[in-house]
């Protein structure tokens, strides 16, 4: 957790809502793919548009009353499992305990009429908990809930099976929304919640294909953690751990206080398609200390200015990037769709700096730097293993680190105006680097090994991409700053086949 370097395809009836006529990526028989025409408008306006449920109860539906404070625990509570409940319209509340939440069952079902919303008015801190699996909740508004930090309102406990659609979760303290395995959460408003808008993470286990389509999530981080808690690494419109098999394509992530897309510890398996990340604090997307993922057809604009800036204003000479890649990489022996990371076919517009690489010589699976502390590779299956001295051989060498390796950049389109992102230095720089290894004592990835290997050893790769504008590279570690051509000649050879202009039409 944490970002510091020093120490260490949609379905038919959400596609009408979210995206607009593109052309694919994948060119015909025997041509390169050319750049993908994607979206430029928001590919999710549901909070602006939310969808409206049942105006009557369907047949057998259980109505709850919003004049009755704990009505809809109540009936929960008295129903059996596989009962629909449809919330009249009206501001529903629970009884006046923080703990007072709706505990469902088995397949329950709650629907909200035109104007239904579950209202916690600051005072209870979870809406819906229990670990029933495969309940949903569909066109209902949740808000004002007071979740601690790091736990949620809505799916408290990460049950399974959830199916969360066309409601809106918002002003909450916490997370507004937890993720559990194969959870569906399509055409949601996730909305000014005070730390994540989805926090999708177990206590125990991992949660496994997970599906994030078609929502808008925006403003959220209300409560600035990051500033509280410098370095804790917890907040993000969406914040991912140890997810294994995720799809997340369609959705507008916009104007979060923090990070809009956050992967982090042991995911693998993502494929983030079609998504319109834009104006958040600080980078579209990390991913980090994870595995295997394809990142397509996005459009990702003005991005990290706030925190890029304050980076730059403190003298930090580390390229802050837009999309980030910390201690992550494609690994064949982790089940995937995919054994690289592949970043294809995007649009990035006028954020500030491009993709970093990077891998922190420091940190790995047993070392003090290791911020996910804990938390071993997937490759590796109890942490004290990672130990002198057998991790100064193979295989632990290899297997006690999160490597940044397998990456594959390309035919995607970079664009920088300085004027729009109102910057002189330190906002043009796409990177592959690490730092010099010094701690702790006994780690065997002292020196410059870990910055060799990311920048010459570890198969990452950029070629076919297009450029506009003044850009930077930087390789190796963050003194070597090259320009297009130091960066293709020997011995760094990237950007093969890539165009190069100082602005559109040039």
């Amino acid at each position: 957790m944490g970002i510091k370097w020093r120490h260490w395809a949609l379905p038919t009836a959400l596609l009408a809502l979210a995206l607009p006529t593109a052309t694919g990526c994948e060119g015909t028989p025997g041509t390169r793919p050319k750049p993908a025409a994607v979206p430029s408008t928001p590919v999710a306006r549901v909070c602006a548009r939310p969808a409206s449920g049942p105006a009557k109860a369907p047949a057998g539906a259980v109505p709850v009353d919003p004049a009755v404070a704990g009505d809809l625990a109540a009936k929960t509570r008295n129903s059996p499992p596989n009962t629909t409940f449809w919330l009249r319209p009206g501001r529903h509340r629970l009884k006046a305990d923080r703990y007072a939440q709706v505990v469902p069952k088995k397949g329950d079902v709650y629907l909200g009429a035109p104007g239904a919303v579950l209202d916690g008015r600051r005072t209870n801190q979870y809406a819906f908990g229990g670990t029933a699996p495969g309940v949903s909740i569909r066109y209902l508004t949740v808000q004002r809930f007071v979740a601690p930090r790091d736990e949620g309102v809505v799916n408290h406990d990460s049950a399974d099976g959830w199916v969360i659609e066309h409601s809106t979760i918002q002003n909450n303290s916490g997370a507004g929304l937890m993720a559990g395995a194969d959870q569906r959460i399509r055409a949601n408003c996730l909305r000014g919640n005070g730390q994540y808008g989805l926090n999708a993470y177990k206590a125990t286990g991992r949660v496994r294909d997970l599906v994030l389509e078609g929502n808008e999530i925006t403003g959220n981080n209300t409560d600035g953690w990051e500033r509280r808690r410098p370095g804790c690494g917890c907040t993000g419109g969406a914040k991912f751990w140890a997810v294994d098999g995720a799809d997340v394509s369609g959705n507008w992530v916009h104007d979060n206080r923090g990070t809009g897309l956050w992967a982090d510890t042991d995911n693998n398996d993502f494929l983030i398609e079609g998504n319109l990340i834009e104006a958040n604090d600080g980078a579209a997307l990390i991913y980090e200390t994870s595995y295997n993922a394809v990142i397509r057809d996005n459009r990702i604009r003005r991005n990290n200015w706030v925190e890029g800036r304050r980076y730059a204003d403190r003298g930090d000479s580390f390229p802050l990037a837009t999309v980030y890649l910390s201690e992550s990489g494609g690994e064949p022996r982790v089940r995937a769709r995919t054994d690289k990371i592949e970043i294809r076919g995007n649009l990035l517009e006028d954020n500030w700096s491009g993709i970093t690489l990077w891998e922190n010589a420091d940190r790995f699976c047993n070392s003090p730097a290791n911020t996910s502390s804990g938390d071993c590779t997937l490759l590796v299956d109890k942490t004290r293993r990672c130990a002198q001295p057998a991790i100064g051989r193979a295989p632990l060498y290899a297997d006690c680190r999160w490597r940044t390796q397998r990456v594959d950049i390309h035919d995607n389109r970079f664009v920088l105006d300085k004027s729009v992102v109102d910057c002189t230095v330190k906002c043009d720089r796409m990177a592959v680097l690490a730092n010099y290894g010094t701690y702790p004592d006994w780690s065997p990835y002292q020196g410059d090994r870990v910055a060799e290997a990311i920048t010459f050893k570890q198969h990452n790769r950029w070629h076919d991409n297009i450029y506009v504008g003044p850009w930077r590279f930087v390789a190796h570690d963050p003194s070597r700053i090259l320009d297009s051509a130091q960066w293709q000649g020997a011995p760094y050879q990237q950007d093969a086949g890539s165009t190069f202009r100082a602005r559109e039409g040039g």
